[in-house]
């Protein structure tokens, strides 16, 4: 096939400046949907629902690259397309995303919530992240980084995947199904895995009846592995100490919701990645997977669309 025809790049969405340019940058060849494509590149603000009847069109593309870590959105397509590449932005965003568990994290544990709500000195609280304990589920690219920064606050981290392979620095590696061994101990839960039919409401009433009553939980995954009414019932009992959500089920949030009124949540509205933040990360994925593509590599990101992640 001609190099200039084995580059060619559709995109699905917005025709963006910086996703043309990092097509173009890595070699490849912006086109059209109804110029042959063999790759596809989505944006944030692509149509789900039009992916399918799009894929079902060009029967030239061979790989799809999807605009975000999570691909729950686009699971009708990969399901009716398993023949195709499938590659998302996971580990791209990881940083970032690590960044706010982090400061989630050290907000709850400061009691800033309480502190940016006063308006009298108050008594003084708080409790030092150095030396704790923290489980982190989920050993993709921001579960990995949660943990290297955690390393730096010389804590004891285990980890929560879905195979025992050991992840190093972490002192522990489990599977979910041992998830309850672990939570007992630890002092933070960070939730950074995939949203699964298998992981869905993976923290729920039973998850929290064993947590410390001084732990905190950190979501900066998906809504949907956290049973939302058993997290509101745990902080209204005060079982748990508090909870950070960068995301919720529902999301978003409803007005009126009782975890807005509770004093022990703290909720930043799905802003882990802001598009700002993600963009430059976006268009190096797309321009690292536009060369392994063109040279026959191995792309990053992979995705088995059985599995769904």
């Amino acid at each position: 096939m001609p190099h200039s025809l084995s580059t060619r790049i559709a995109i699905h969405g917005q025709y963006l400046p910086f996703l043309t340019g990092a097509i173009t940058a890595a070699g490849g060849t912006p086109v059209g949907a109804d110029e042959q494509p063999v790759g596809l590149v989505l944006d944030h603000g692509n149509d789900k629902k039009g992916l399918l009847g799009v894929l079902d069109a060009t029967p030239s593309i061979r790989w799809v690259q999807l605009p975000s870590a999570g691909v729950e959105a686009y699971a009708a397509a990969m399901a009716a397309h398993p023949d195709k590449i499938w590659t998302s932005a996971k580990g791209a965003y990881a940083k970032p995303v690590a960044e706010h568990a982090l400061a989630l994290t050290l907000a709850l544990l400061r009691n800033l919530p309480e502190r940016a709500a006063a308006r009298s000195w108050g008594a003084p609280a708080g409790t030092s992240l150095h030396g704790l304990t923290a489980t982190i589920v989920g050993a993709g690219g921001v579960g990995l980084e949660i943990l290297r920064l955690f390393e730096a606050f010389d804590m004891q981290v285990d980890v929560v995947r879905r195979r025992p392979l050991p992840v190093p620095g972490a002192r522990h590696t489990r599977t979910a199904e041992h998830l309850g061994e672990l939570l007992p101990q630890a002092d933070v839960v960070v939730i950074a895995a995939a949203l699964t039919g298998d992981s869905i409401k993976l923290i729920g009433a039973k998850e929290f009846r064993v947590m410390k009553p001084e732990s905190i939980l950190v979501n900066v995954a998906r809504g949907g592995l956290v049973d939302t009414s058993a997290l509101a019932e745990a902080l209204a009992q005060q079982r748990i100490r508090g909870a950070g959500l960068d995301v919720t089920d529902p999301e978003p949030l409803p007005i009126g919701h009782p975890l807005w009124q509770e004093p022990r949540a703290l909720i930043t509205p799905h802003t882990a990645d802001t598009l700002e933040m993600i963009r430059p990360l976006l268009a190096d994925r797309v321009g690292t997977n536009v060369r392994r593509f063109r040279d026959g590599e191995e792309l990053e990101g992979l995705v088995d669309p059985k599995t769904g992640y």
